[in-house]
């Protein structure tokens, strides 16, 4: 990395409990126990006021995770490929996954990564607690979000959205991904219960995180706590497009 070239500055903003922007150019890498020839970097945790933790993981050549990921039995885990190819197993079940590729893993299951390309393979990596529905269990899901078709957003034909887990109330989340047109936007500044963990995949655009305008493009990391208000437009020429996590299908707890 070498010295600085510059003063040193930096576009992240964090707010304990509330929101913050973190920008690639500022991460750090952490040692994560289990992981081999990986470069890490723990985004949102509850040190931060998340509830759960998002990763960003570059696995270089021979990348894995021989010891596995999650596998304890309150807790669930996703992974979503951003670029590479890995194979990424569910207990004794193995899926291939290229760009847009996951999986997730539902309370009791490990997860097992295994870079599969020559270069590098990066990847959005994802766990929280399960909170449990009487009766309701969720299972092993993989697909392939380019195998998704968009649906419009609100009746707005430029901002659309994809689902990628299924909406059944076995599942205590859900992960999607939501994309902006140029010049597109929410219909109002959200406030709600949800928190969301946002990875920006591609553009440039303007988020309102607690009524603060802040610029955000490809690369940087999003976490939005319960009832921070919230909402974006995209600038530029390419659509602002990100995958983001979603707390849904349970009640409020005392």
């Amino acid at each position: 990395m070498g010295y600085p070239k510059d003063l040193l500055a930096s576009r992240s903003i964090i707010e304990h409990g509330k929101y913050a922007l973190i920008a690639p150019e500022g991460l750090v890498n952490n040692v994560v126990p289990g992981f081999e020839n990986c470069i890490i970097s723990i985004l949102g945790s509850p040190k931060l006021g998340a509830s759960f933790v998002d990763y960003i993981v570059t696995m270089q050549k021979d990348g894995k995770n021989s010891e596995g990921f999650g596998g304890q039995e309150d807790v669930e885990t996703f992974v979503y490929v951003i670029e590479g190819k890995i194979k990424a197993a569910a207990g004794e079940q193995e899926f291939v996954l290229d760009e847009s590729g996951y999986l997730y893993c539902p309370p009791g299951t490990k997860m097992y990564l295994e870079n599969l390309s020559d270069g590098d393979s990066k990847l959005f990596l994802y766990k929280q607690k399960y909170r449990p529905l009487e009766g309701r269990r969720p299972w092993v899901y993989s697909n392939h979000a380019n195998n998704i078709e968009f649906r419009i957003y609100d009746d707005m034909h430029n901002v659309h959205l994809k689902d990628l887990l299924p909406a059944d109330i076995d599942f205590d989340m859900n992960f999607h991904i939501l994309s902006f047109d140029p010049a597109a936007s929410h219909p109002f500044i959200e406030t709600h219960v949800q928190e969301h963990g946002a990875y920006l995949l591609s553009g440039e655009g303007m988020y309102n995180l607690d009524n603060q305008w802040v610029p955000v493009k490809k690369g940087d990391y999003i976490f939005m706590g319960p009832y921070v208000h919230q909402a974006a437009y995209a600038v530029g020429r390419e659509s602002l497009t990100y995958v983001y996590s979603k707390d849904c299908n349970r009640d409020a707890s005392l």
